[in-house]
Parts: C-alpha cells; structure tokens; sequence
C-alpha cells in the first residue's frame, strides 16, 4: 500500500462539524442506559459536602466517564476524546475533563463503597439483558487475585515499596465471574496500599463477590478458586456461609508437605493438558502431569476445632528437570519432583477438579486486559479518586462485555482491544432530517453485519418485563 497522490497534492484541515471518531459509542451506552446505569448513579452516589459543586450531576459524570474509557481514555485528559466533532448532537451531557477530574477527587471511602454498589447493581442488569454469563444456573467460577500496578509519582496518596524491590505500587484486588462456556466479567474490585497483605480483608471481600454473582443469575453451584495467598480459614468460612464451594492453592507448608509423602506412589494418575500450561515457578511450558487425591486432609489444625476444616487435598506433581539426579552417564538414578497442591470441597473426580483449579489462571486475562486499557495510568494523587476510576473502569469491562455478548459469537470472546477497534472506533457522519439523526458509517467497513445487528438490537424495544 502507498500513499495515492504526491505530498504537494494532499492537505489536511479539522473543520468538519458533522463527523464523530467513536460512532459505536451510541449503541454501548445505549446499552448502559437500558441497564439503568444513570438511574443508579442517581440513587446511589451521593457526594454530600463536595466543593465546588463536585458532586452535582453524578450520573452525567460517571457515564462520561465510562464513554471515554470505552473509547480507550486511560487518563483524565483523555476523557477530552467525547468532546469533537458532532459528539454533542447523539450525546447530552458530556462533562469537561476538568470537570470529571474535580469529581473524581471529591470521592471519600464512603463514596467509594456507593460506587461499588452500583457496580453490583450494573452487572445484575446487564447479566438480566444480554447473555452475559451463559450457563450461569449450572455453575460458575469466582476468582480472586491481587495485582501491583506501578507508579512514579512520589506524591500519590497509598504508594508504597511492597513486594517488588525499589518499586512504588498500588494493589488493587480483583474477583471475576466466568462459567465453562463465558469470558470472566469483574464481581469486585479494591484499591488498596501499596504494601497491603494479598489476603488483607479478602474473607470479606469473597463475601461481597459470592453475593454479587448471585445477584448476576449464578444460581446453581459457585465454586471459589483462588491462590495460596487467600489459603486461609476467613476465606473459607465465608464460603461456607455464602453455600459456595472452594478450590484454593495451599502451597508447601510443614504439614502440607507431611500429607504430600504419605501418598503411595500407586494412588498417581497421569493427566495431559490439551495445551501446554505455565508451570508457576519456572515459566516452563509443561503438557503432562500426575494427580492423587488424599479424601480427608483436616486444615488449620492449630486453630479453635471450630475454625478446623476437612476436605480433599488434591495435588499434582510434575518432574524438576531443571533438577536433575544423574551420575556421571548412567542417567537419572530417581526422578525429582514439583508439587503444587489445592484444597477444595467440589465434588467433580479428582482429574476434572485438577483441571478445573488450573483455570484459574483466566483471571490472569483480565487483569492484563485492565493494565493495557484504562489502569494502564492511576491518574490522580488522591487515593479515593484512583480507586473510583478503577471501580469505573470494572464498569467498562463489564459493559463491553455484554456488548460483545450481544454482537457476535466472535465478538463475545474477543479480548477488550478487539471490541474497541471493531465496534467502538467506527468513524461516522451525522445527517440530521426531520428530527431525525442518520450516522453514516463507512463503506465496507469489516464488521459491518456485527455491528448493525448490535445496533438494532440495542435500539428495539425493551421487552415487556
């Protein structure tokens, strides 16, 4: 390909009132609105005591916000992104990136935890208007993890030297939601410091997200995954209150290691992966291993009998060939081997709950997904507005999801990237006719089918409830 005419020929000139960059914006916040996104704000978020009027309008605040992180903003500035063009003829409301930013740092913990309820809230809806999580009234799989987000400025409220040496992070914490045949959406998130422990309030936190799946139609088994920083009995305990079951990484403790040599070497299956998997201490590319189960391994034996909890200890082992037992050229005289154990009360057979654990690692997907769009900046000092934005941009996520649940079967797995580039990034041109507005979009655009069927389908009719 190559440029069609010499460079004295072509010129440029931004003068074109009619055109608008992100056309696909209409159609996902049509979306948003059909869920009760603004309805929501409006009741819940109340920035009582804000200056300069910082808490007026939330819900025009917040669905902007939301709109320019579809549109890929990843900073405050960026948000200036809805304001070209024609964005003021298909939208009302959009609010100056000053604006927005003046609003975010009005937000308190107690703003904050308004704004997570409306999360909640948001998820139910749009779980209850698309096919968000298909298979959800059979099972689902709740993740929990945490992750470091680095920043440089020395100056934001909550950044610390934690668990990377000389570097300053903050450690959101995140749960999703998936089922066998659905991509995770987020149940829950929260900032915290820098230096917070993994586990630091997770037992709540568990609670929160098993709730908020119930709230999204996950009504038949949940099953808790999680890693070895959330192996303990608070963890446990609020799945046993929420009715959900657990499947949690232990790691080799004393005792753990103690059960681990008792298993005879007759009681190991062998397991191949369909595909190659990360082994979690070296990065190797691993596509066999060996499973046994131990029925009734009794945890936390130092605690109250109360808080003592038996259930299957599964672990599966793989050969250390970075350590190799050899003797001069006679070979290998015994193999050495990798343990990596989990703890869990779901009823699948030993070799299907083994599979099922290693899933686990889908929640890895959405935290990349969350660093390459909208977390890719904390963008304020103020601690209580970067959480908010991260609360805003699980919002996001979730809202493209849905509307990529509505699209296509492409499009309801493609990464967050590809529904951006696909559906939100078409560029158009408003003809306005008796009262009427025509986006003009262009011609043989690729996704051209995805995209009217997504539109139309937004913009018939609600169902009768």
């Amino acid at each position: 390909m190559q440029v069609s005419h010499t460079p004295a020929a072509v010129s440029a000139v931004f003068d074109d009132p009619n055109l608008i960059a992100h056309a696909g914006l209409v159609p996902v916040m049509r979306l948003a609105e059909r869920c009760g996104l603004p309805r929501l704000v409006a009741a819940k978020v109340k920035l009582t005591g804000a200056r300069n009027g910082a808490g007026a309008a939330a819900e025009a605040k917040v669905t902007s916000i939301v709109g320019g992180m579809a549109a890929g903003a990843d900073s405050i500035d960026d948000l200036h992104i809805l304001r070209h063009g024609a964005m003021p003829a298909v939208f009302a409301g959009i609010r100056a990136p000053s604006t927005l930013g003046t609003f975010l740092r009005a937000f308190t913990h107690g703003h904050a935890l308004q704004l997570h309820a409306v999360h909640r809230r948001f998820l139910a809806a749009l779980a209850a208007h698309t096919p968000l999580l298909p298979g959800s009234d059979a099972m689902a799989f709740i993740d929990v993890d945490s992750t470091h987000k680095r920043v440089y400025g020395r100056t934001k409220q909550g950044a610390e030297y934690g668990r990377f040496k000389g570097i300053r992070t903050l450690h959101p914490l995140l749960a999703t939601i998936c089922t066998p045949h659905a991509r995770p959406v987020i149940a829950g998130v929260r900032m915290r410091r820098g230096k917070a422990a993994d586990s630091r309030g997770a037992p709540k936190f568990v609670s929160e997200a098993l709730a908020t799946a119930v709230e999204a139609g996950c009504t038949g088994m949940r099953i808790l995954r999680a890693d070895s920083q959330f192996y303990n009995a608070g963890v446990i305990a609020a799945c046993h209150r929420a009715g959900a079951h657990f499947s949690i990484t232990t790691g080799m403790n004393p005792s753990i290691k103690r059960a681990v040599h008792s298993i005879p070497d007759d009681a190991w299956q062998h397991i191949s992966y369909p595909t190659a998997v990360p082994d979690p201490e070296t990065g190797e590319l691993i596509s066999d291993a060996e499973v046994a189960e131990i029925p009734q391994y009794s945890a936390f034996a130092s605690r109250k009998r109360s808080e003592r909890v038996t259930a299957r200890l599964i672990v599966r082992r793989v050969r250390d060939l970075a350590k190799p037992a050899v003797m001069g050229e006679q070979g290998e005289l015994f193999p050495v081997w990798r343990y990596h154990p989990f703890f869990t009360d779901q009823p699948a057979a030993t070799l299907q709950a083994e599979r099922e654990h290693r899933h686990h690692a889908v929640v890895e997907q959405v935290i990349a997904d969350t660093k390459a769009g909208a977390l890719t900046h904390l963008p304020s000092g103020h601690f209580h507005a970067n959480a908010a934005w991260l609360t805003l941009w699980a919002m996001t996520y979730n809202l493209l999801r849905a509307t990529g649940a509505l699209t296509s079967p492409f499009h309801t797995k493609a990464t967050t990237a590809t529904l951006r580039s696909h559906l939100v990034q078409v560029p158009a041109r408003i003809a306005r006719s008796a009262r009427r507005i025509t986006l003009h979009l262009p011609h043989n655009w690729p996704w051209q089918h995805a995209w009217t069927h997504l539109f139309d389908t937004v913009h018939d009719p609600p169902a009768p409830a």
